[in-house]
């Protein structure tokens, strides 16, 4: 068996994806609504927020690990046709030997980097786009540039959503940057995180998303009934937090930040 892949004992018929150090994500067999990671259910909040249940949507998303969001999205809105972007082929074959997907999902996972298998879509074709992709401990530098959300927004259809999980600390010059590209070809752009990584106390996620099916006052509120306490910025808060960022490019892209660097503060 894969290493990468461990029983979570707490839970049957539960396994957690770990890489590197870090725990990736979570499958439970018995229940696809189950989640487990606060990140996973803010993008879970975007979807569900843009995309009434039971409606069948298209959605694309790069990385896979567990697949725990494209399960959740065939869960509730059976028929839904995704493909999931994985090229570590090894660890997409772990998963499916423990977990495999069930029988007519509609989930295809093709063994591609972001990049390349965004690349093959044509133009308006999802629904949905979901970023949530990493080499190692770290976003790859492709995945964050200008050009990278030219391309998302390029197969997004007018009204489609996308959300990316990234990871970063105080003061967020990487997230900062990234966020300016996003904001370049997106409009309802919105930033969380939980508070301890907002006020720089620890390194953690920050979830971004964008396009029309982004309601920031649906999503705080969604927010304010989680376990954990949860802020989002928009609007001018958002613009406020970005000032002069400027996006990344192919020119002078850089991996996020990695777990162990110490707070920058400014």
């Amino acid at each position: 068996m894969d290493p990468r892949l461990v029983r979570d004992s707490s839970r049957p018929d539960t396994w957690i994806v770990h890489v590197d150090g870090t725990d990736q994500s979570l499958v439970d067999l018995n229940d696809p609504t189950y989640v487990a990671f606060d990140y996973v259910e803010r993008i879970i909040d975007v979807v569900d927020t843009a995309f009434d249940e039971g409606v069948r949507i298209t959605a694309i998303h790069v990385g896979g690990a567990g697949m725990t969001i494209p399960r959740y999205i065939a869960h509730v809105r059976p028929t839904s046709a995704q493909i999931v972007l994985e090229p570590d082929a090894t660890l997409t074959e772990a998963v499916r030997e423990v977990a495999p997907l069930q029988r007519n999902s509609g989930i295809k996972v093709r063994p591609q980097d972001g990049v390349t298998g965004l690349a093959a879509f044509r133009d308006d074709h999802a629904d949905l786009i979901v970023i949530d992709a990493f080499a190692g401990s770290g976003v790859p530098p492709d995945l964050a540039t200008e050009e990278w959300f030219k391309e998302v927004r390029r197969v997004l259809k007018p009204d489609g959503t996308m959300s990316m999980n990234l990871t970063d600390l105080a003061p967020f010059r990487y997230s900062r940057r990234v966020v300016a590209g996003i904001a370049t070809h997106f409009s309802n752009v919105i930033v969380g995180a939980e508070p301890a990584t907002w006020k720089g106390r620890r390194f953690g996620n920050v979830v971004v998303s964008a396009g029309a099916g982004v309601d920031p006052y649906v999503l705080t509120r969604r927010a304010a009934g989680g376990v954990f306490p949860y802020r989002l910025i928009y609007e001018l808060e958002l613009s406020r937090w970005l000032g002069k960022a400027q996006p990344f490019t192919t020119q002078d892209s850089q991996v996020s930040p990695a777990p162990s660097t110490p707070p920058m503060f400014a």
